[in-house]
């Protein structure tokens, strides 16, 4: 089993140095997080992660949750697990002062959360989700809901769940049956069913918090008559008190192909008192700032099982021996010289170390910029912010989610016949990896929203204050001899990305079914540029390090020589997508549904 570490030190890299937290944090007045605190935190995290997180990943795996008439039994060592995290404060480390939180940065949040995923993705997801939860009710709800809600779910002694899906209707939740009738008391009662509830029923925490969305009787058909629901699995007293049982129950828990520490539940709804976040069939827009934020964590548990996949490759690759290299013997006292010295295995490590390290810049990225939305006075500055995230969260959720399975594909690949043995914990990675490229939106809808509601909706505005950003990056950095060169593809790429959509926009006008053949080569090439950007500037960095003779000097040199790799042998990759974008939709429409039998 992979001995999971939490890379420290490219975390401090990436938040200190690429992105300059320090200024960052005190332009947007979080006093506290000073470099002393965020070093301390990341310290503690670490050891939280690596020390009681990770030993429970392949116990977890191993054992499951069990279902028993309604109550759900999470795998050994769990409830003592989580009851360490809520005692350590980690749950409100980034929530409201007002609510028991410490009021700290969300993108230093991120970094923790990373760490957690990359440890023990199913251990993960408990607390994650409660997040999204939580940004809902601060957002939406009424005074009341917060004071009865919030400071239990902030403090982490009650979660949260996010539940939309249906038996009968998945990503098209205008289909959704459950209704919602009002109550003399102004409260409503729900019923129907819920599937595929992510942590929707546990013996982690004293009360389970659903947000749901259903539909009030008289409502409009589709997604224009939703709206959204606070029902907790107890109801709660005025008080924040815990009060009877509500009408919630779970009926079973999914059997599945990974995350299997972490119940997915079929939740049934019988009369369940809930009470309305925001207006009358405006549930779905509310909804989105718990998708949104649940999108961002899922391109993080890419990141996350990458770097966890590259750690155990990585060490696998210097003890295995194997066959001589085909440029001389490296390993002169062994019977075999080690694998990584192969081209073909430090392909494969090359591209997980490039998709972590690429990854994780981007998903910080995106966190100050959620910092920004939460703590900027300037309205201006949040709108930018908020178009960027518009932008660049399909984006990560799906390109992150993707190459976070493929590379933990590599790292079965590494170990041979032994990653596909269970105790190895590889295949578990991939196992547990694969949910990311389908929950929050499979790949495919992650690319129609990013084109054809996004870029083509907003006539290609939306692109726009971001490829600003490259253009000033490549402007400044065009006569500089050790950047030069990448800076010149990177420039090419987004002249091509620019090119492309205004391509597709005009195929489209006369097909729309252009959009859909498109868009997740759309979205996969929007993606590998905009790693290549955060590359290009990890670069940049690395060598003014470098010639200001800073410590660390084989890091440094480790950045630079990865981002080579990276322009050489993974943004090419976009090439083809650009290709099979140019070759149209035809070939995928023109086989008639009944052809395709056998």
């Amino acid at each position: 089993m992979p001995e999971y570490k939490a890379p420290i030190r490219d975390i401090k890299f990436v938040m200190k140095e690429l992105l300059n937290c320090d200024e960052h944090y005190q332009q947007l007045g979080y006093s506290d997080a000073s470099d002393d605190m965020i070093d301390a935190i990341l310290g503690e995290a670490a050891k939280f992660t690596e020390q009681v997180i990770a030993p429970l990943n392949q116990i977890g795996d191993q054992q499951g949750c069990t279902w028993t008439d309604g109550v759900v039994t999470t795998p050994d060592g769990f409830k003592e697990a989580y009851k360490q995290y809520v005692e350590g404060g980690w749950p409100t480390l980034s929530q409201s002062v007002e609510f028991g939180g410490q009021g700290l940065p969300h993108s230093l949040n991120g970094a923790i959360s990373e760490m957690m995923s990359a440890a023990n993705h199913s251990f993960a997801m408990y607390p994650g989700l409660s997040h999204g939860a939580l940004a809902t009710i601060e957002a939406h709800g009424t005074d009341m809901q917060k004071q009865q809600f919030m400071p239990k779910l902030v403090e982490g002694s009650w979660t949260g769940t996010m539940c939309l899906t249906e038996p009968h209707c998945g990503t098209d939740l205008g289909m959704l049956r459950t209704k919602a009738e009002l109550n003399n008391d102004g409260s409503y009662s729900l019923t129907g069913t819920k599937i595929f509830i992510s942590a929707g029923e546990h013996d982690l925490s004293d009360n389970i918090v659903h947000i749901v969305i259903a539909r009030i009787p008289g409502s409009p058909e589709g997604s224009k008559g939703i709206s959204l629901f606070i029902v907790p699995k107890f109801n709660v007293n005025d008080d924040g008190t815990i009060a009877d049982r509500n009408g919630v129950t779970c009926g079973t828990i999914e059997h599945k192909m990974g995350i299997n520490a972490n119940a997915t539940c079929v939740i049934n709804f019988d009369s369940a008192k809930g009470y309305l976040i925001g207006e009358v069939n405006r549930g779905l827009n509310c909804m989105f700032t718990f998708m949104n934020a649940a999108r961002l964590g899922v391109a993080l548990e890419g990141t996350a099982a990458t770097e966890a996949s590259f750690q155990g490759a990585l060490a696998y690759a210097k003890d295995r021996l194997q066959m001589r290299s085909i440029s001389g013997v490296k390993n002169p006292n062994g019977p075999a010289d080690p694998i990584i010295v192969h081209p073909d295995v430090r392909r494969m490590l090359l591209t997980q170390k490039s998709i972590a390290e690429g990854g994780r810049a981007l998903v910080a990225y995106l966190s100050q910029l959620v910092d920004i939305t939460h703590a900027e006075k300037d309205a201006d500055k949040v709108a930018q912010a908020d178009t960027k995230l518009a932008l660049l969260t399909p984006i990560a959720k799906a390109l992150l989610s993707e190459l976070g399975f493929e590379c933990t594909s590599h790292g079965v690949q590494i170990f041979g016949g032994h990653g596909f043995i269970k105790e190895w914990g590889m295949e578990q990675l991939m196992r547990d990896t694969k949910i990311s490229c389908l929950y929050e939106g499979t790949t495919g809808i992650q690319a129609l929203d990013l084109l054809a509601r996004k870029i083509l909706g907003s006539k290609g505005a939306i692109l726009k204050p971001f490829m600003t950003d490259v253009g000033a990056f490549c402007q400044a950095n065009a006569s500089n001899p050790a950047l030069a060169e990448h800076v010149k593809t990177l420039a090419s790429y987004c002249e091509q990305w620019q090119s492309i959509t205004g391509d597709v926009g005009k195929k489209a006008m006369s097909n729309p079914d252009e959009i859909g053949g498109a868009s997740v080569d759309y979205l996969m090439f929007a993606g590998y540029v905009t790693l290549a950007y955060f590359w290009a500037q990890m670069a940049s960095v690395a060598q003014s390090k470098l010639a200001s003779g800073a410590d660390d000097e084989a890091f440094y040199q480790a950045k630079l020589q990865t981002c080579e790799f990276y322009f050489k042998r993974i943004l090419p990759r976009a090439q083809g997508h650009a290709a099979c974008i140019e070759g149209g939709v035809d070939s995928m429409m023109s086989l008639d549904s009944e052809d395709f039998a056998f």
